[in-house]
Formats: C-alpha cells, sequence, structure tokens
C-alpha cells in the first residue's frame, strides 16, 4: 500500500500534522482539531495510501517556509501540494489562497467571490474541511459582524496568526480594524 509520510511540527500558535505523499505536501493540519479523524480518512481514502511516521525532503521545506512565516519573513508559501476533496472544496480552497497576507473575508464575501452568495454554510464547511491549514490560510476567513468565527486550530491560534499578519479586519458593514 502507498505510504503518506508524517510528522509533527510544533510552532508557535499550536502542533501541525505535516504529511507528504509523491513530493508534494498533502497535510499540514492541526494535531488535536475535533475533525481530525475525519480529514485524516479522507486523505488516506483518497490516495489510497495509510500513513507513516518519517521525514521527507516536503516535510522538511515546509518546516523551513513555516518558520520563516511565523518570523514574520514570509507572506506566501511555495510549496508543491497535494489537495484531497470535493470539486467544490477544491474551488474555496482555492479562493481562501487568493485572499492577501494581512487581509480578511467574511464568509458571505467569499460565497460572492465563488459566484454563489446563498452558499455560505457549505463555503464554512469547505473552509473546515482544509487539512493545508496556514498555506491555505482559512484563518483569515472572519464573521460578518467582524468576529473571530470557528477555526481548526482553536480561536486562540487564529488570533495569534492575524495578529502575526497585522490583518485589516474588514467585516460586511464596510467597517476597517487593523487587528
Amino acid at each position: 500500500m502507498p505510504k503518506i509520510v508524517i510528522q509533527p511540527f510544533q510552532s508557535p500558535v499550536g502542533e501541525l500534522l505535516l504529511g507528504s505523499f509523491e513530493d508534494k505536501l498533502c497535510l499540514c493540519d492541526w494535531t488535536f482539531r475535533s475533525m481530525r479523524g475525519v480529514v485524516d480518512h479522507r486523505i488516506q481514502k483518497g490516495l489510497s495510501a495509510e500513513f507513516v511516521s518519517g521525514d521527507s525532503s516536503v516535510i522538511q521545506e515546509t518546516i523551513s517556509q513555516l518558520g520563516e512565516y511565523f518570523k514574520g519573513e514570509r507572506k506566501e508559501f511555495n510549496i508543491p501540494t497535494l489537495l484531497i476533496g470535493t470539486d467544490f472544496q477544491k474551488q474555496v480552497w482555492a479562493a481562501l489562497m487568493k485572499i492577501p497576507y494581512g487581509e480578511t473575508r467574511t464568509y458571505l464575501q467569499l460565497s460572492k467571490e465563488l459566484g454563489n452568495p446563498d452558499a455560505n454554510r457549505a463555503v464554512a464547511s469547505a473552509n473546515g474541511a482544509n487539512a493545508l491549514s496556514i498555506l491555505i490560510p482559512c484563518h483569515r476567513i472572519i464573521g460578518s459582524d467582524g468576529s473571530l468565527v470557528g477555526y481548526a486550530g482553536g480561536l486562540g491560534a487564529k488570533k495569534q496568526l492575524l495578529k502575526l499578519e497585522k490583518a485589516r479586519i474588514s467585516p460586511g458593514n464596510g467597517q476597517l480594524a487593523i487587528f
């Protein structure tokens, strides 16, 4: 059976589980999230592979780039990735990757960008299914009132990530605040 090499990584805001498959990153997700089993199952089933502890050049490059990000030296990642999900999830994740460093969007704004303003709940669900946290910046999604809402790594981690990015909070009401 093919193998997905996995390794824990202790970031400044919480432990991540990194995983690579055939020289691509397929997992960079919070170790202790509530949907850990669901996400792991989706990835293993989607790749017809099993997890094995180990190391890879992609994991090492991810650790290096995450280190630069946490030092404030990196705003974009250039790691080869492998997205495992439905076409809709991949569409949402692609839209998330277009949100610039230091900016935020609401679920409604993201739904509108995808051409379906009534898809708030589906967008939120796809956002929550993201297995490449930080690289696919789901932490940049906020509530319509500017509040911090659900995040797999916890709201404390989300707050720290937005603070690191000096995020401009722009809720649906048009107001702007610096985090």
